[in-house]
């Protein structure tokens, strides 16, 4: 490798932890709330019945991801049109406030119904932010890559989404064995995590005024970032992105986000036991995300689509169903790690492959607007479904409602071309 060729790793490298970095932040921000919910429910909103209270608090959840589509719409056009840097410098700061209003939210004993209402507007804002931040960073981690490694850098994305998952499951751990006690944790505790996650999205903001641009808008050129040359230009690629997401993201957040409360509801394991497990079962699932990234730079991205479709749509059930009856926590562990290994071969690679479809002046809002729109629909409402057939004592329902939206999408992943070998990005360089 000539120095050349090292300057330029070097500088690619750069690039995706100052884009990876803030993409982190970002993730955990949103997943403090899931992660803490099974604590702070209580304080937003009347005492009752347990379940009724994490619906309240995943109704929330559900409406957060509605500003989604927004963000999506949002950053999705200034990124296309002033710069993908613009663009996840002013998601980030928006993230920021969120998490400091939930931070000083106050209970609902001291301030009635203005409780649960500051707690939706600050959801609000962080559906915003995180809507135009998956759109922007997917496009931003696929355009820095070099063609023959782009899986496998853009892969990072979802090791940082995950990672802020992490993130917030390590604090988690830290305030349950360390930090606090369990009183301690449901009457103030929970704040702390939203405390840290202000002051790190400030500190991300920081480092990415040091991102280096991918693009150079033309201010003349009126595609960029325009809705009506995205649905007018490419509505197969639009209706390809919802396609796609569907059953990918359902997968993802019913694995990741929910599981933690189905162990406790379902399988019953304590709250601190339910954390641990997670914890280290998105640990390894954030390790196979660049390992299915490099493998669809050797074989393309099609084939490990259409695996997670198949194995999502035959064996989802079943799984869900042994995790249901687990009689251990190692049985429990062993099938979730199965289940996200099957799931590893849609989010390793689903940034790059929507990256791939559209043309750099429209990339961003093409990535993030369907994405975002898909993911509020399916992934949003996951966790409120789920726990609407547990609390009717008719759970298998979910199992199949999930099933149903896999199948969906392998449909699209066998019609689909590779976009390996069709990338809009290939013909740009």
């Amino acid at each position: 490798m000539n120095s050349y060729q090292k300057s330029d790793t070097a500088r690619r490298i750069k690039a995706i932890f100052t884009g990876s970095v803030g993409n982190l932040v970002e993730w955990y921000d949103w997943y403090a709330y899931a992660a803490f919910a099974l604590y702070f429910a209580p304080v937003f909103f009347p005492k009752g019945n347990p379940t009724a209270q994490l619906l309240d608090t995943a109704a929330i959840f559900a409406v957060g991801f509605l500003m989604r589509p927004i963000g999506g719409w949002l950053f999705g056009s200034i990124a296309d049109r002033k710069g993908r840097k613009v663009a996840m410098t002013l998601s980030v700061l928006l993230m920021s406030l969120g998490s400091m209003m939930i931070a000083l939210a106050p209970t609902y004993n001291s301030a009635g119904i203005a409780s649960p209402i500051i707690l939706l507007t600050a959801r609000l804002l962080q559906g915003l932010s995180v809507g135009g931040e998956y759109g922007t960073s997917a496009t931003y981690l696929s355009e820095i890559a070099t063609p023959e490694r782009r899986g496998f850098y853009s892969s990072f994305q979802y090791v940082t989404l995950i990672g802020g998952q992490l993130t917030a499951l390590g604090i988690q751990l830290l305030l349950q064995k360390v930090f606090l006690t369990s009183e301690q944790l449901h009457e103030w505790g929970w704040r702390i995590p939203f405390v840290i996650g202000a002051g790190l999205s400030l500190f991300a903001l920081v480092i990415r005024q040091h991102m280096q641009e991918t693009v150079a808008p033309e201010k003349e050129n009126k595609k960029r970032g325009s809705v009506l040359i995205l649905l007018k230009e490419h509505p197969r690629a639009v209706l390809t992105v919802v396609g796609l997401t569907m059953g990918g993201t359902l997968a993802f957040y019913t694995y990741t986000t929910y599981m933690q409360k189905f162990l406790v509801n379902t399988v019953h394991l304590t709250k601190e036991r339910s954390t641990v497990l997670t914890f280290f079962l998105m640990l390894i699932y954030a390790c196979l995300q660049p390992l299915f990234g490099m493998l669809s730079d050797r074989i393309g991205r099609k084939p490990l689509l259409l695996g997670f479709g198949i194995l999502g749509t035959l064996l989802t059930v079943p799984i869900l169903t042994a995790i249901s009856h687990a009689s251990s926590e190692w049985t429990a562990f062993f099938l979730i790690l199965a289940a996200l290994i099957i799931v590893s071969g849609y989010t390793s690679i689903n940034a790059v492959v929507k990256a791939e479809m559209f043309p750099s002046e429209i990339r961003a809002l093409g990535v993030g607007l369907p994405y975002a729109l898909t993911v509020a629909l399916f992934g949003g409402t996951a966790e409120y479904i789920a726990l609407y057939f547990k609390k009717i004592d008719h759970e298998s329902l979910y199992y199949w409602y999930i099933t149903g939206c896999i199948f969906v999408s392998l449909i699209v992943y066998a019609l689909v071309r590779d976009t390996k070998h069709t990338s809009f990005m290939d013909k740009e360089q």
